[in-house]
């Protein structure tokens, strides 16, 4: 499976983007996708994630009340719906499948091991 992240843009302060993650070749039926971001000159960081064999989802604190993980019915395409967008949201963001990852190892994104390229998001204060 091959993995396409795409919606990145510019935005301002307060507004809203959706990231798509497209798998190609196949589905994400038995994976955990999850997104993960890297700001210029730090280390990458965990945002987002939806492990598909039961639905279970997890957030990064700093997200957690703006941002919602979500997927399509051909369980193809997993979603990032971003609002109330800050400035310190500005990375790249990439998304990442594993497959059979415990709920322990989901924010760990060594345990990923297909990844998409990444789709710059900006924030304008």
């Amino acid at each position: 499976v091959q993995l396409q992240a795409s919606g990145g843009g510019l935005v301002q302060a307060g507004g809203s983007l959706r990231l798509s993650c497209a798998a190609s070749g196949g589905t994400f039926s038995r994976n955990t996708v999850a997104w993960f971001r890297q700001a210029a000159g730090k280390e990458r960081e965990f945002v987002a994630s939806f492990r598909m064999t039961d639905r279970n989802i997890a957030y990064a604190d700093s997200v957690k009340g703006r941002f919602t993980i979500s997927r399509d019915n051909a369980w193809n395409t997993v979603y990032l719906q971003m609002n109330s967008l800050k400035p310190e949201d500005t990375a790249v963001y990439s998304c990442a499948a594993g497959e059979r990852l415990i709920v322990s190892s989901i924010r760990n994104h060594g345990m990923y091991h297909n990844w998409g390229q990444g789709t710059l998001v900006t924030v304008s204060s």
